[in-house]
């Protein structure tokens, strides 16, 4: 058997969401400017002291540009599998809150970035 790699794989350019019941899924719609940068996601009443602390661990992913059906770059941010919840999210590690969304469990939550 070969096996062939993905010479797109880790540059954006495919998430596969594995959502369902409580658990779904946030596509971030982003400027440009942002590529490279960590997104953080923190649930809306998070007490903790998120990294370097040794509390909770918050999600994060970055910003990648990740092609459109016609041909564009589109910069976005996708957090898989986010526990059905309301979240704030800010550019790490420790910018100002930029978005707030709510996410339902079973379905894909789209919002863009304030610019």
């Amino acid at each position: 058997m070969t096996t062939v790699e993905n010479p797109h794989a880790g540059k954006g350019s495919s998430v596969l969401l594995d959502i369902g019941d409580d658990i779904g899924a946030l596509v971030i719609g982003t400027p440009s400017t942002l590529a490279g940068q960590e997104i953080e996601l923190r649930p809306l009443h998070h007490h903790g002291h998120g990294h370097g602390h040794g509390h909770h661990h918050l999600p994060h992913v970055g910003v990648v540009p990740r092609p459109a059906p016609n041909g564009e770059l589109l910069h976005s941010a996708v957090f898989f599998e986010v526990p059905t919840g309301s979240y704030e999210l800010y550019v790490r590690p420790n910018g100002p809150v930029r978005l707030t969304v709510h996410v339902e469990g079973g379905v894909v939550t789209y919002a863009d970035w304030p610019a």
